[in-house]
């Protein structure tokens, strides 16, 4: 396969999967803003998914209709939620010969869905929640379609590799910061809601309930996030995937390369796999995740290195 088909590729999936985490996470915030009775601030989910200055951004960050319209639909903004999908398109549409005729319909769709006015009106004057529901579902629909028609080859390992990669560096921001906002608000540990949201941005709330019967527990949330091999956001899981998809790329033209990236992948999943809650105790939590951050975007690196030419 071409350098260039493979990045477009793997990109393509980077992409979706970072908008799909970033609706999800708006949706979120804001049923959290509209319950809270203390002043709600959107600085962590600003932190987490803005390319822009942070101080100016603060300006907004207690007005949700605000902050929602930036992190949709401001062109401005490179991570905004319209250039990512715009940038998945553009990607989709230079390896149409590769991908199913039904997928680049429903990334299509999903474009011109977040395109759509009506998706201003709904942030600015209705209710953003709807606006955002729409997209959750096109995201499901090219999810479904992608996992349905794709054929099983190199193509959709490369797209795996992005997918999951993509998602274990989301739940790593998002475990980070919001541990971060306790060592500043201690009252947290002990705020229901504050667990609950963070669980539901990550889509895991339902699973914890059914794994944890003794309510919430930071411990628990942090074992759920990182270790849990049947929770699909995990990073655990999302290491698996990609060691399992990359497994699918070895050939002998490239024997030297593949063999470096393998064991920087099974590194980094045994360095998960092996350690507990207890050696990610609170006071070194956002040090264990930062090493496990680097190490992600090296492998990221890497595959940029050896499999896309620079691209």
């Amino acid at each position: 396969m071409l350098s260039r088909v493979a990045s477009s590729l793997y990109w393509l999936s980077r992409y979706v999967e970072r908008s799909d985490g970033m609706l999800r996470m708006l949706k979120t915030n804001y049923a959290s803003s509209q319950d809270t009775i203390q002043e709600f601030t959107w600085k962590p989910v600003i932190r987490i998914f803005s390319s822009d200055d942070e101080n100016e951004l603060l300006n907004i960050q207690h007005d949700s209709r605000a902050v929602i319209e930036y992190l949709l639909l401001n062109r401005e903004n490179q991570n905004s939620i319209l250039n990512i999908v715009t940038l998945a398109r553009e990607n989709a549409r230079s390896v149409q010969e590769h991908i199913p005729k039904d997928l680049w319909q429903s990334l299509n769709e999903y474009y011109h869905a977040v395109k759509d006015e009506k998706l201003l009106w709904h942030v600015q004057k209705d209710d953003p929640v709807t606006a955002l529901d729409v997209l959750i579902k096109q995201v499901m629909l090219y999810n479904g379609t992608a996992d349905s028609a794709m054929e099983r080859g190199e193509s959709r390992s490369f797209m795996n590799i992005g997918k999951h990669l993509e998602r274990s560096i989301q739940s790593v921001d998002i475990l980070d910061i919001k541990f971060s906002s306790i060592s500043s608000n201690p009252d947290l540990l002990t705020d229901i809601s504050y667990w609950k949201h963070l669980l539901l941005s990550l889509g895991g709330y339902e699973l914890y309930l059914k794994t944890y019967r003794q309510g919430f527990d930071a411990k628990n949330i942090i074992e759920l996030v990182m270790l849990n091999n049947d929770f699909p956001r995990s990073v655990l899981y999302a290491m698996n995937n990609i060691e399992r998809y990359f497994n699918r790329l070895k050939s002998e033209s490239n024997i030297e390369h593949y063999n470096n990236l393998s064991f920087k992948i099974g590194r980094l999943k045994s360095m998960i796999t092996y350690s507990s809650v207890n050696t990610m105790n609170e006071e070194q939590l956002h040090h264990y995740l930062t090493e496990i951050r680097a190490e992600l975007f090296g492998i990221g690196n890497q595959l940029n290195e050896y499999y896309f030419a620079n691209s």
